[in-house]
């Protein structure tokens, strides 16, 4: 395996109750301090803009706003919620961004920290369009309108699309070797500087135990996952993951899946 001059760094900070983190091999002339605070600006950008625990984010303002007034949004916002509602139609409401007041009845939102029974009773029984019915998105003029209430809730979009936003700082910065990192999602950007794939880690599916079931390796793609055996309630015997069925008015049996995350990887 031929040897490389490239440095290997990791960046890394907090956002959205978790951290992000980068692994690239820096070309030459890299200022570290700069990437670093641009990727901190890009991520951070995402939380002001899509971040539901955040009362004055932006998304929570657009939920506040009153039906058949439009709403200027900033172009991040109006770009993942065009891809969202574009989901959502293609899926049959599968994903449907409409579930904040799910969440939060069930326990996994900034509201309440377990299932309420009354109010996952009324949140599934609020009668209301198809959510790509229920917001129009004007893309001539960056505007939003709903025509029925909303409690709209990015967050099984937004950390890809802001792993997305890190791999064109990187992009910007000359990287063409890195491996990007937010929870769950990840990006990588070409190979490792040796021509090696990034090598990652999907972790056990078991509550309580850190331990890796084994390996993919990534090369010009990105994954997108979600743990539902670390964030669920166990009622009557059922383990109710974290994820949300609009359609059903209810939280998924847990499934067991796991969890991708970064193995390490030499660069020998």
């Amino acid at each position: 395996m031929p040897k490389t001059c490239s440095e290997r760094l990791t960046l890394h900070g907090p956002t959205m109750g978790t951290r992000w983190s980068v692994t690239l091999d820096a070309p030459a002339g890299l200022t570290r301090q700069a990437l670093h605070a641009d990727l901190a600006a890009a991520v951070a950008e995402v939380d002001t803009q899509m971040s539901p625990w955040r009362p004055d984010s932006a998304i929570n303002a657009l939920n506040r706003a009153q039906t058949g007034c439009w709403t200027v949004l900033q172009a991040p916002l109006f770009e993942v919620l065009t891809e969202a509602l574009q989901v959502c139609r293609l899926s049959g409401g599968a994903f449907d961004p409409n579930v904040g007041a799910l969440v939060d009845a069930w326990g996994f939102g900034p509201a309440r920290t377990a299932p309420d029974a009354a109010a996952i009773r009324a949140a599934a029984q609020v009668a209301t369009l198809p959510t790509h019915q229920a917001l129009e998105l004007d893309a001539a003029t960056g505007r939003a309108r709903k025509h029925a209430p909303l409690r709209l809730d990015l967050c099984g979009i937004a950390k890809g699309y802001a792993v997305d936003r890190m791999a064109a700082v990187l992009q910007r910065h000359g990287v063409a070797h890195a491996l990007a990192a937010l929870d769950g999602e990840l990006r990588a950007l070409g190979s490792q500087a040796d021509g090696r794939p990034w090598a990652v880690a999907l972790e056990s599916p078991q509550s309580g135990r850190r331990a890796a079931h084994g390996v993919i390796e990534l090369q010009d793609l990105a994954v997108a996952t979600s743990g539902d055996y670390r964030r669920f309630f166990d009622v009557g015997g059922a383990r109710l993951s974290h994820t949300m069925d609009a359609r059903r008015g209810a939280a998924l049996v847990e499934l067991g899946l796991g969890r991708f995350g970064v193995a390490p990887a030499s660069t020998n």
